[in-house]
């Protein structure tokens, strides 16, 4: 008899929601948490395949002689081009979606988490069950941000922010959400929102 597939579950938010605090907790309660962003980082420097096609489209000095992706490199020729990133975010996205699937398969938990930044920008949440968004008022993402990174100033982090989907559009995509504010404890969230998970996956 096949062991049955753990629900996946996508948890996002925007820069300083909180989604990695909230990402803890969830791994507390024992579920195991697959993070979208550290893990495609990984596969651009390891994944045989992805190497190969970036190399074609951008170079073979998209890396360095060690193996390791030359982010200085990236940054200023892809990165900062939409079009250029388009074309990688095209590579690296389906490499990605299989790396999760393969993970998750091999889980053996009701659901499983997806933490990444962009979920609804990418259309991931079609192959999702459900989605988790983690929602927090501006000027409290914006002093995080500040606090967490001091190389970036308030202008450079409402630019950010001015690129990611609104907080208000992501609240009515998402299945759940859990407002990281001060006068809302996020435990008791999180383990409403584990339970009912939890009762889905029966």
């Amino acid at each position: 008899m096949n062991k049955p597939q753990p629900l996946l579950v996508g948890l996002t938010g925007g820069i300083g929601s909180g989604k990695s605090t909230v990402a803890k907790i969830f791994e507390i309660l024992g579920i195991p948490v697959y993070y979208a962003d550290d893990r495609a980082k990984w596969l651009m420097a390891n994944q045989p395949d992805l190497v190969e096609s970036i190399k074609k489209e951008f170079g073979t000095e998209s890396y360095l002689k060690d193996g390791s992706v030359n982010r200085n490199y990236l940054s200023k020729e892809v990165f900062s081009d939409p079009e250029k990133v388009k074309i990688i975010n095209s590579l690296v996205h389906p490499a990605v979606g299989i790396d999760f699937q393969e993970w998750a398969s091999s889980q053996n938990t009701p659901y499983v988490l997806k933490e990444a930044a962009l979920i609804f920008e990418t259309g991931n949440e079609k192959k999702l069950d459900h989605v988790i968004n983690v929602s927090s008022p501006l000027k409290i993402r914006v002093m995080r941000i500040l606090i967490r990174d001091p190389h970036r100033d308030e202008q450079q982090v409402n630019k950010i922010i001015d690129q990611q989907m609104p907080d208000e559009t992501k609240n009515e995509l998402a299945d759940f959400v859990i407002k990281n504010v001060d006068n809302k404890l996020l435990i008791p969230q999180v383990l409403k929102v584990h339970e009912t998970l939890t009762a889905k996956a029966i």
